[in-house]
């Protein structure tokens, strides 16, 4: 085989568990540490959570199967898998390029919004201090000012290009295999320290697990099926182009729940470790997306950098891993 037609072969994921850990790092992402507590604290809690279950295990696990199906089969990106499978003038590739634009917008803001992760890292370094007005104020402060926000999301996209720039095996493969392991310890050492050394964890237990259907609303149905789709990466030709780099003798189902498992058990340890805190310091629970930058520095001043720092790293760290599947 020529140098050449060597630099143009389709790579593999080098091992099961490198495939597992990448697609979980594409599903495991701002949706399960920022997002999923939020909006399960405006819609109710326990019921919510309930939905959102079911949406994953009847509508997200059977599309994300699908997803991986046509990847491994075609072996091509979103475009030209359609072209694979139908002819290359089909009309269907017109979805492969819906879900090239779906990825470019999400990545759009996710990596601004990524880059305030970061940005907080050195926030928390610093030491959140003062009164509730001032530690606040500072998420206004950055969220205004251009020249800091382009600083923060450039950083973050420089470090998921050189990831990505690194290939499948080399890059995303190794990196997924230091990341996910390092996202799973912090959110359990949080999740632990919520459980066993706050007030707030068996109320946190109790209002994610115990169902109260007169607070669900048909909009929170609605959220609970859009944040299913989000936190799985359908949609967007993530999981497709995953799995067009998959042996053909993968079992390609197995591998598709044990995604759908880990991401909602991630999703549920952030719910619970972020409440219980919000519990124990009687703060709001449906704060909305001001919950992670505004509500819980708050809770941060009390508690010390040894929280807030993890907390934000593990932020960045999850954002960072699903930022390389949308690239």
């Amino acid at each position: 085989m020529s140098e050449i037609s060597k630099a143009f072969t389709r790579g593999n994921w080098g091992t099961r568990v490198g495939f597992i850990l990448a697609a979980t790092g594409s599903a495991i992402g701002l949706g399960n540490i920022w997002k999923f507590p939020y909006i399960t604290g405006v819609y109710g809690g326990g019921a919510f959570v309930l939905v959102y279950l079911f949406c994953v295990l009847l509508i997200g696990l059977p599309l994300m199967i699908g997803e991986l199906m046509i990847g491994r089969r075609t072996q091509k990106n979103p475009v030209g898998a359609f072209k694979a499978l139908h002819h290359k003038k089909s009309i269907w590739q017109i979805t492969g390029w819906l879900g090239i634009a779906s990825g470019f917008l999400i990545l759009s803001y996710y990596s601004v919004v990524a880059g305030w992760a970061i940005a907080y890292i050195f926030k928390a370094a610093a030491g959140f201090s003062g009164s509730t007005e001032a530690i606040q104020s500072q998420f206004g402060a950055l969220v205004t000012s251009p020249q800091s926000s382009i600083m923060w999301h450039t950083i973050f996209m420089g470090l998921t290009i050189a990831i990505v720039v690194g290939g499948v095996k080399n890059g995303i493969e190794r990196w997924s295999k230091i990341l996910m392991p390092m996202l799973f310890t912090l959110l359990l050492g949080l999740m632990i320290y919520g459980l066993a050394f706050t007030d707030g964890g068996m109320q946190a237990l109790s209002f994610l697990f115990s169902p109260d259907f007169s607070k669900l609303t048909a909009e929170g149905v609605l959220s609970a099926l859009g944040h299913a789709f989000f936190t799985l990466s359908l949609g967007m030709g993530a999981m497709l182009t995953y799995g067009s780099y998959m042996k053909k003798e993968t079992n390609l189902m197995k591998d598709a729940i044990t995604v759908s498992f880990l991401d909602t058990l991630i999703a549920l340890m952030a719910g619970v470790a972020i409440f219980s805190m919000v519990f124990n310091y009687d703060l709001e629970i449906a704060a909305g997306p001001g919950l992670i930058f505004k509500t819980l520095p708050v809770l941060f001043a009390q508690t010390g950098r040894w929280i807030s720092i993890p907390f934000f790293v593990l932020l960045s760290f999850a954002a960072l891993t699903s930022a390389i599947s949308l690239l």
